[in-house]
């Protein structure tokens, strides 16, 4: 079985979206087989379509700016690449995140982008599993989940590649407890 570890990024505003809708700007993934060693990393910015503007606010948070996502592939591009890339077709694969925000994010994308989603069913909330496994009371964040086991976060937080590689060190610790 591969893990696929990974993180999005998407627009953002202090306040409501306009049109109601937030869009994945960045897709980071690290892919680990059953042994806990990584075989492969997926990074990619996408040009959002309905609020093609990032704010501010968005790009202070994510340090993702208008240049990059300018300079990108759009939704449909982007998320064809990243299906081949797990292989979802002939791989058996879990997709694993931090929360379940992740993988609400990318099915109302593809939904958005009339992309099928019923490749996001085998998916497992790391977060959710993680504290129950460690009997705490209080879910943390990420960052503050790796300093509890000693690890330092490395590269940049809000960032997709950075997130999914600092998850994938919780998830290869903990490799067999997870249950999907």
């Amino acid at each position: 079985m591969d893990f696929i570890i990974f993180d999005l990024e998407a627009t953002c505003w202090l306040g409501r979206p306009p049109f109601g809708v937030t869009e994945i700007i960045e897709i980071g993934a690290v892919k680990f087989n059953g042994y806990g060693e990584e075989i492969g990393k997926f990074n990619k910015f996408i040009k959002p379509k309905v609020n093609p503007i990032l704010s501010p606010f968005c790009t202070k948070l994510t340090s993702i700016t208008q240049e990059n996502v300018e300079r990108s592939k759009t939704f449909d591009v982007v998320i064809d690449e990243f299906v081949d890339w797990i292989d979802i077709y002939s791989e058996d694969y879990l997709l694993c995140s931090w929360g379940k925000f992740d993988k609400t994010l990318l099915k109302n994308d593809c939904i958005l982008h009339k992309f099928e989603t019923e490749w996001l069913d085998e998916h497992i909330d790391v977060k959710k599993q993680y504290h129950k496994y460690k009997k705490s009371k209080d879910e943390y964040g990420l960052k503050k989940s790796l300093k509890l086991e000693g690890m330092e976060f490395e590269g940049i937080q809000h960032r997709a590649i950075s997130d999914a590689e600092n998850l994938g060190k919780i998830f290869c610790k903990y490799l067999d407890i997870w249950q999907y």
